[in-house]
């Protein structure tokens, strides 16, 4: 039987790009099936300014190849000395759309990041003003703290006191990947939301560990036990309009991650709906599929929702081994296994 799901053109509202050669490597894989994103600001140097982050918009929008139609969604990355005028500024640019929390050394280039919540009130308390939507990297970062407890830790020690300080402040709890974190998002205000990624849908933290040490499977934060898979699932599918998709695909050259400290990030951007679309047919709630890709993000972010279609076909193919990233490789997600959908060609659709 040759099966088509048809959506609307989905978002990715979490998505690392880069810079350079290795951002013309990667954007092609998003561009081909998502219509926007929020892309991530923590290249190195950051962006944390206004100008930083229209620069890097042209520098995505030069590399986007003829014919692909994609729209950048940018953001600021916090420090604590940014200026409460620069969300302002950011606000009135009309490319900007956010601004991300990474708590210092939280994960990959957050050695910038935020150092005490408190440093950063003044701009927090702009950002509700502007109704500028915070997003969290929510994990607690201080040494003594187990690293499979950083998103508990959060919740009670920074992800509370937020919403009891800015109740006005929209925050996205980004890769959710606990029970404690769902059920937080479920029972929650309306301004309170939360994306989830392929690999935290799919995987338990046996796929980092089992049989050995599987570096490829490594991402912040990392998988959690299996009860908090399923709870994953359960939000996912369920059609709550706070939950939606976001990839966090964060690629990493090969050898960045099969190294003695390897690289924290896993890359999907290759097939991030058909990824989707497998837990969803699992879960017998392919008709739920579109809400959570397609319209809670742009629902929550207050932006017009995708008026293009996407199908997909189920279809074995095998997912290719890496993919070039620059001048090295990246290895991506399920590389070299079979997948059941397959993203059509808009000259097959």
């Amino acid at each position: 039987m040759n099966e088509i799901l048809t959506l609307t053109r989905p978002d990715d509202w979490h998505l690392h790009l880069r810079d350079g050669a290795e951002m013309n490597s990667v954007l092609p894989h998003t561009a081909r099936q998502f219509a926007r994103a929020i892309v991530m600001p923590n290249l190195k140097p950051p962006v944390v300014d206004t100008a930083q982050a229209q620069a890097y918009r042209e520098r995505i929008l030069a590399a986007l190849p003829p014919g692909l139609d994609f729209t950048p969604l940018m953001t600021l990355y916090l420090t604590d000395s940014l200026a409460p005028a620069e969300i302002e500024r950011a606000t009135a640019s009309g490319v900007l759309f956010a601004a991300k929390l990474y708590p210092a050394g939280a994960t990959t280039n957050a050695e910038n990041g935020v150092t005490r919540l408190e440093k950063i009130y003044p701009v927090l308390a702009a950002m509700e003003r502007e109704d500028m939507p915070l997003l969290v990297h929510g994990e607690a970062t201080a040494a003594e703290i187990d690293v499979f407890d950083r998103e508990r830790r959060f919740i009670d020690d920074s992800l509370l006191p937020l919403q009891r300080d800015f109740p006005g402040l929209r925050i996205v709890f980004e890769h959710i990947t606990t029970a404690d974190a769902a059920d937080l998002v479920r029972e929650g205000p309306a301004t309170l939301a939360a994306t989830i990624t392929p690999q935290h849908l799919l995987y338990n933290r046996n796929a980092i560990l089992a049989g050995g040490i599987h570096p490829h499977f490594y991402c912040l934060p990392v998988l959690k036990r299996e009860r908090h898979r399923q709870a994953l699932i359960a939000v996912a599918t369920s059609g709550h309009p706070r939950f939606f998709l976001g990839t966090d695909s964060a690629p990493h050259a090969i050898g960045a991650k099969e190294s003695d400290c390897g690289c924290a990030g896993i890359y999907s951007a290759h097939a991030a709906v058909e990824l989707y679309a497998e837990v969803f047919d699992q879960a017998g709630a392919l008709d739920r599929l579109e809400g959570f890709a397609s319209f809670h993000g742009a629902d929550f972010y207050g932006l017009p929702r995708n008026t293009s279609l996407i199908q997909l076909r189920r279809e074995t193919w095998r997912v290719p081994e890496s993919y070039a990233f620059g001048a090295t490789r990246v290895k991506p997600l399920k590389a070299g296994e079979s997948m059941a959908w397959r993203l059509m060609a808009a000259d097959e659709a």
